[in-house]
Formats: structure tokens, sequence, C-alpha cells
């Protein structure tokens, strides 16, 4: 369907492309990936034509349409309801409506046979192409990306930016063009929405090239996974989880072809050194100095995976509630958003906060950081220290003042080893730390706030949607620093793959409350599904309460009374898990010692089998310590 061949593409003398190749083919789902600034938004504007090839060709079937969703929609405004936005997608069908509407009327002046013809083949295939249901289609895709009901009728200009580009993703969902380029489409999508973009994606019939840093998102909609790196196209037939596996196998056979090569050219250049000046042995030294020159040079494997090395450490503990809402009410006018709500907020919790948007999720942190009044009872714990991040705060980063220099605000205690260490972690190396904030992009402003509340030694963190403007690299940077990070935060995220890696609790609100579920967001989602099927076997499941009277349902029906022998036998096992956690961890330590061993790669068998002893004991390890939360639980409880 569409063809890239030895594509080349400079951007101030700079390769982003040198000699890719790629095929997309109908009914293909592919998930582009890299890193930010690598080629990707690039590639999507070369094969619209916005961008011209330096070398190269893109070729693409006579009839393969393309659909185009960009960023630069978000500046999109008109009049026009959102509704009729998203119609005109059907050009043709809206064409026909106006000749039937134009002959209808003249017919109501001028009646002849000729009109009675002509509005009979208008509307046949007016009906013919669906006519008759675009409204329907168009206001079920629209409701499917959150709009409501009584919302359709209204100016798209009265729209923020990020609904305006739900209206123009409608728009090409209708349009069904042969191929569909989305770039970033979940950056300003609430879970509902996303989710019921993917099942729509997953059930459409043309090919799909999406630019995502949303790793489920990936993982749920596409088969294939191109990553664009060293400025190629690498293809992998499988999803985004698939893609994980298979470089990590590709960069081990890598990495053994090129110690295997390396080898070979030390023993080659020693032989070259030894007999160079023996005559005896001219012609041998002539023929592997060929042999060298001729030699195709694998490279060595770049590990792009970022490991946090640096513990944010606080100076103060925090009591054990570090924050509580008691009876507390929030409206904006008729709008209400919470209605005598009550939750608590313990030392350790590690809260994501997730929801359709405007349910009031950003007005709760507000509400916590103290910036919204309300009705009711707002209470900080004590020695509670806290420190918020929102989107809104890289607009108050300073703009003159380097990498280094924007730190020291927020810790001027550190010296500068410390903070360029931190930065380091957030991916900013070597002269990177002298740069000034204002020729940053928006994904490296974001990562200088987060590094910002990281190390302002707050004992108590919101966070607002962190993972905006991040890509995956960025993510996981986040996800390893928050769970170095020994305090309490609460997180405002639509990205699962991050809320199922830091969150220990799940907060959502429903009917004006806040309720909880005490676990993970894979146990949240499983707990969902559950509800599901019980609804449908029975109609008597009663729905979650709030965060207090969850837990005391909690405690009067599923939890047996406990008494001394009881806490006793938990003591117990929670003291042998303990013993078999300390053993697990020693041998997790000897082999990432052995793992460190260069000698080791140069042993297929014995790499591949301290690699597999390695996976055992990580995996019995999490078993034990997600054992261990819970008998430390059933113990509190």
């Amino acid at each position: 369907m569409l063809t890239i061949s030895n594509l080349s593409f400079y951007f101030g003398g700079r390769p982003i492309f040198d000699g890719a190749n790629l095929q997309i083919k109908p009914k293909d789902k592919i998930g582009l990936i890299g890193l930010n600034g690598m080629g990707k938004s690039t590639l999507l504007r070369l094969i619209v034509g916005e961008y011209q090839p330096d070398a190269g060709s893109i070729s693409k079937a006579g009839d393969c349409s393309i659909g185009f969703l960009n960023q630069d929609l978000l500046s999109y405004q008109t009049q026009d309801s959102i509704l009729q936005v998203a119609m005109q997608a059907f050009e043709r069908e809206n064409y026909l409506q106006q000749e039937i509407d134009k002959v209808l009327h003249e017919m109501d002046v001028n009646y002849r046979d000729e009109l009675v013809d002509k509005l009979g083949h208008l509307q046949e295939e007016f009906d013919h192409l669906g006519g008759y249901t675009i409204q329907s289609k168009a206001e079920e895709i629209l409701e499917g990306l959150g709009f409501k009901t009584e919302e359709l009728s209204k100016p798209l200009k009265e729209f923020s930016g990020g609904w305006r580009m739900r209206v123009m993703l409608a728009k090409l969902l209708l349009q069904k063009p042969a191929l569909l380029l989305l770039d970033e489409p979940t950056n300003h999508l609430d879970l509902p929405s996303i989710q019921w973009v993917e099942k729509y994606i997953l059930n459409y019939e043309n090919a799909v090239v999406v630019v995502s840093h949303d790793r489920e998102f990936l993982d749920n909609v596409c088969n294939t996974t191109v990553e664009v790196t060293g400025a190629k196209l690498v293809s992998y037939s499988g999803n985004y989880s698939f893609y994980v596996e298979e470089k990590a196998l590709r960069s081990e056979i890598q990495k053994g072809a090129y110690e295997n090569q390396q080898a070979q050219i030390r023993q080659t250049e020693r032989f070259i050194e030894r007999f160079k000046a023996k005559a005896t042995k001219a012609r041998q030294v002539q023929s592997r100095v060929k042999a060298l020159n001729r030699m195709d040079i694998i490279d060595d494997v770049i590990d792009a995976t970022a490991k946090v090395h640096f513990k944010f450490k606080f100076g103060v503990n925090p009591g054990r509630n570090v924050f509580s809402l008691e009876n507390v009410s929030k409206a904006y006018g008729e709008k209400v958003i919470l209605k005598n709500t009550t939750a608590i907020i313990e030392r350790g919790d590690k809260i994501a906060l997730i929801g359709a948007n405007g349910k009031g999720k950003s007005t709760l942190l507000r509400i916590i950081a103290g910036d919204e009044n309300v009705v009711g009872e707002r209470k900080l714990g004590h020695n509670v220290n806290f420190s918020f991040f929102a989107q809104h705060q890289m607009e108050s980063l300073h703009l003159e003042e380097t990498l280094l220099e924007e730190l020291k605000y927020a810790d001027g205690g550190k010296s500068d080893t410390e903070l360029r260490s931190v930065l380091g972690c957030f991916l900013f190396n070597g002269e990177d730390v002298f740069k000034k904030i204002k020729v940053l992009s928006g994904g490296e402003k974001s990562r200088v706030a987060l590094a910002k509340v990281l190390i302002s030694e707050a004992n108590f963190l919101l966070l607002d949607e962190p993972t905006n403007h991040l890509d995956m690299q960025s993510v996981n940077i986040l996800i390893q620093a928050l769970d170095q990070y020994e305090g309490t935060y609460v997180v405002v995220s639509h990205d699962r793959h991050f809320v199922s890696q830091v969150a220990n609790k799940i907060w959502y609100i429903e009917d004006y409350e806040i309720k909880e579920y005490p676990g993970t967001y894979d146990e949240f989602e499983q707990w969902q599904e559950d509800n599901k099927k019980a609804i449908i076997n029975s109609p008597q499941v009663p729905t979650p309460a709030n965060t207090q009277s969850a837990k005391k349902a909690e405690t009067t029906v599923n939890k047996p009374v406990a008494n001394a022998n009881l806490i006793k036998k938990l003591e117990r096992e929670v003291a042998e898990i303990e013993t078999k956690i300390t053993d697990l961890e020693h041998q997790m330590a000897h082999l990432e010692g052995q793992l460190a061993d260069p000698n080791i790669f140069r042993d297929n068998h014995a790499l591949q089998k301290t690699n597999s002893d390695y996976e055992v004991v990580k995996l019995e390890l999490k078993k034990m310590n997600d054992l261990w939360e819970a008998k430390i639980l059933e113990m509190e409880g």
C-alpha cells in the first residue's frame, strides 16, 4: 500500500533518516516508537508530503487515501458546532444532501417530472452511501471520545485545544482513510476515551500508524512496532512488549558478535604488528591488512535504558496521617465536584487518582495543596512538607538560568556535583547542564520541573499528569525515581503502565465522593471486571462506598475478628518471609555480580543459565515481597 525506499532526510545538516526503508500493508497496525527528537513526527509529515525527501522515495497505491492527526490541529477554530465539524468527513454525502434540498425547494415552486427523476437518483445514491445514518455515526464517535450529548451543538471555538483535538480525531475516524496517521492521539484523552479509541482502532478495517508514548495503548492496538533509531526504521513483528523482548534478544546476539569480532581484530592486529618487518611473512601480513579493510564493522550495543542512581530523600518524617479531608464539599456554581466526602492519606501511601476528565481530579489536587476554598475540614498532618507538580509549573521556570542554576532554586544546599548527578538521572549529561531553560523542548522542561520537585526534600508529593510530554525512556526514569522515593504521593495520570508501576492505592471520584481501592491498578482493573460479571449474574451487588465506609465494610464482611493467637501466627509467618527475602536478596546480589563479569558473555550457555537463574530469583523475590505486604495488611486489619 505504501513503500518507503532508501529514504534520506536532513535537518540542519543532521541526518534524520539515512537509507531508511519500510513497507506498510493494508490492515497493518504499526506503533512508531523512538526517543524524542529521533524523527517520528517528521516521518509522518514526509508520508503526507509536507516535507520532501533529500533522497529515496515514498510511493503509495493510487487508492491509498491518508488521514493525518497532528498537534497543529489544536489551533483550529470555527463557529460551526462540533457535530457539524465532525460531519465534514462525509463530503459526498453532504454534497448530495445539499443537492436534494435544492431539488426539493425547486419542486415547491416549479414541479416538473425531470426533478422527480433527479431527486430519485440523488436519494438512491444518498441511501446507498448510508447518508441517513451519518449524523448518528458522528454522534456515536463524539460521545465515545467523551463529549456529552448536550455539548454536540456547541461551537468548536468554545472548547479548549485538547477537546478540539478530539473533534478532529472524530472527523478522521469518520472519513475512514486507507492509512490513518496518528501523532500522539492519547495526549489529550482521559482513560475512558483512550480505552474507547483502542477498541475502535482494533476494529478499524484499514491501516494505522500511531506515534505514542503510552506503552499499554501500543500493546493493545499494534501488531507491528517500528523503531526510529540511528536514522533507520527497524521493524519488529509484534506489539510493544514483543519489541522489548525481541530487541533484548537482538542486542544480546549483536553484543556477542561485536565482542567476537573485536577479539578477531585484536588478534589480526597483533599478527600484523609482530610480523610486518619480516620479509617471509609479507604476503600473509598484506592478506590480513586487506581482510581488516574489507571487514564490515559490527557496532557495539548502546544501552539506551537509563538507570537512576540517586536517592531522593527528605529531611523530616511526617506523622502517620499525612492529610485528611472531612465532610468536604466543592462546587463551581451549579457544577458539583465533591459533596460531603471524607478521605485520609497515610504515611507511605502511593495513590493514583484516575478517572474521566471533568470529574475533578486536578481540582482535588489543588484542594489538597490548599489552592482551593472548600466547605468542610482540610487538615495537613504533623511535619508534612509537600511539593506540587503541575504542567503550568513549567511556565514558572527561569528561562535565562542554566539547568544547574534552576535546580538550586529547589535545593541550594546541594553541591554542583550532586545536582549534576540528579540532572544525569533525568538524561541531562555533560555540557547539557549549562544549557539555558529557554532553549529546552517541552519534554525537557517537564523533566527539569520534575527534578526540582524530587530534590525539594518534600515528604509529600502532588503530581498532576507528570508523564505528559515525556517519552518512554523519561517515563521509565520517573518510575524508578518514585520507586526510590520513600515519602507519600498522590499522582494524577492516564498512563496505565505508569500507574500500574507506581501506585499501591487507587482513588477515583464517583457520585461526588472520593472512593478508594486498596491495591494496585492491575488489581483494581480485575476488581472492576469481576464486578461487571457479578452485576450481570446478580443485580444486587453493592457499590463500594467512600474511603472510610469501604474499609469498614471490608473489615466487617471479609475479615474475621483478630485474636491473640492469630496475631502470633501472622508474626511468625512474617518473620519466616523476611528470612526468605534476605536470602533471595543475597542470591540476587550474587547473580548480578556474575552478570556484571565480562567473562560470562564469552560463554553463551553460562550467560543463558545465569540470566534464567536471575529471572527465577527475581520473580520469587517479588512473590515474597507481595506476600509480606499482604501479611502486614492482615495484621493491621
